[in-house]
């Protein structure tokens, strides 16, 4: 009778087995062929739950869209929430672009310390330094541009980094 039972049982795990290949592929389907609907075309390929909490947010008026004017004139949207940090949309705008990339040119690495070092983002003439600020504190709504700007980092500065890079491996020596 033992025998029996377990065979029937393995009969109904893989049968349960397939039936949930089945609706998982049904699911993948149907995502599939929502996300090439030309109205979903906001929402990436590989969405993430936040990525849809935010676009659903965006519906009910908690989160803005906000236009990112590249330096070769192309442009982008992102999606943020309304008490989002200029370091928010700076994330946001790290993962559009990766995403963008990945999807035309399949792994491509980009270094973002390298783009934040060289490069800020303004609103209206204005730099956005200060990544704890609020957007709304520079006056970003809804609908508004920001632009990636070239970041002079002033001489001072640059001297005291070096200097301090200095002192970090002079200190390394003395230790060794």
């Amino acid at each position: 009778m033992g025998t029996k039972e377990e065979g029937n049982n393995n009969i109904d795990v893989e049968t349960g087995y397939n039936s949930n290949n089945i609706k998982k592929a049904r699911l993948h389907s149907a995502l599939a062929t929502l996300l090439d609907d030309p109205i979903l075309s906001d929402i990436p390929k590989k969405p993430a739950l936040s990525d849809v909490d935010t676009l659903i947010s965006l519906e009910l008026g908690s989160a803005m869209r906000i236009t990112v004017l590249k330096l070769d004139g192309t442009s982008l949207d992102v999606v943020v929430m309304n008490s989002a940090t200029v370091k928010d949309m700076k994330l946001a705008i790290k993962k559009k672009i990766n995403d963008m990339e990945q999807s035309k040119m399949g792994h491509r690495q980009i270094s973002w310390k390298h783009v934040w070092s060289n490069f800020c983002l303004s609103y209206h003439n204005e730099k956005l330094l200060d990544d704890d600020s609020a957007l709304q504190e520079y006056g970003i709504r809804n609908n508004s541009q920001v632009q990636f700007f070239p970041y002079v980092v002033s001489r001072a500065s640059r001297r005291h980094s070096r200097r301090r890079k200095h002192r970090f491996f002079h200190g390394l020596n003395k230790r060794g």
